[in-house]
């Protein structure tokens, strides 16, 4: 979280790309209001930038995305608008399918023939994300905080988006409701 204008405590880039639309106030504001603010997210998160972006679709996409991150987190299944919007990015990805050894098991996998984009780096982490059993997506429970993030732990036992920031908020009113 070492940039102030953005946070990034999704442990994924998709629920960062998410959480810029969202927020840890009451009332969150667009993070990616114009083009300068999404370059300065990209440069931010270290990902790709090699043309100007349509900030509209990117807005439609990161709408689409939120949709499939409150579906996970509430048990669903995704919804089909989100697979189709992940799926139509991912299309425009040039590269090949490439075996790997992991673990001792071989697995098939996309190999990108460059980095890819903002965006379509965005899909692919959200396309691994549902594709990983041992992830699970959550919605902070903290006090005004509207943030998502991806809980891998082994006992997915993760509560906050931050324990400095919301668990320590939560713990600080539960202690007040216990004084009155």
């Amino acid at each position: 979280m070492a940039d102030p204008e953005f946070t990034f405590l999704g442990d994924a880039v998709w629920l960062d790309f998410v959480n810029t639309g969202n927020g840890a106030d009451a009332a969150p504001a667009d993070r990616l209001p114009d083009a300068a603010a999404f370059h300065r997210w990209i440069k931010a998160r270290r990902l790709r930038d090699d043309h100007e972006p349509d900030l509209e679709a990117a807005h439609a996409f990161r709408a689409c995305l939120r949709d499939l991150a409150v579906a996970l987190d509430g048990g669903r299944r995704p919804p089909t608008s989100a697979i189709a919007a992940i799926n139509a990015v991912l299309r425009e990805s040039t590269g090949r399918e490439q075996l790997t050894r992991k673990g001792g098991e071989w697995e098939l996998h996309f190999a990108a023939d460059e980095p890819p984009e903002a965006l379509a780096a965005v899909a692919r982490s959200a396309a691994a994300s549902l594709v990983d059993p041992l992830v699970r997506i959550r919605a902070c429970p903290g006090l005004d905080c509207a943030l998502f993030f991806a809980d891998a732990s082994p006992a997915q036992s993760r509560r906050w988006c931050s324990p400095e920031r919301c668990g320590h908020g939560m713990w600080v009113e539960r202690r007040r409701s216990a004084v009155r």
